[in-house]
């Protein structure tokens, strides 16, 4: 019985092929400049907090109240996740030099 072990060409459909592309997309890295990059805590805290003294004014839009307050949890558990990201191996570098 012969073989061949060459491989054989593998057709994607379009939606694969969109699907196959859209997850190294996805995955690669984004570079930001450094003050993008140190600014963008403070920015989803500042966010935040103006969506959550947003929700004060708001008299009859019953309706936005609950996207506003969690957008603003939203925003301010992420800046408080990325500050404590960065701080955390900085405080660790400092007490290996110790």
């Amino acid at each position: 019985m012969l073989s061949d072990a060459a491989p054989k060409p593998v057709i994607l459909t379009e939606t694969q092929q969109v699907t196959r592309n859209t997850g190294s997309m996805v995955s690669r890295k984004v570079w930001l400049p450094k003050v993008l990059y140190d600014a963008l805590p403070y920015f989803y805290l500042t966010a935040g907090f103006a969506a959550f003294f947003a929700t004060l004014y708001i008299s009859e839009w019953f309706w936005v109240l609950p996207h506003y307050l969690l957008f603003s949890a939203a925003c301010l558990h992420l800046g408080v996740l990325v500050l404590r990201r960065r701080k955390k191996p900085q405080q660790s570098a400092v007490a290996d030099q110790r």
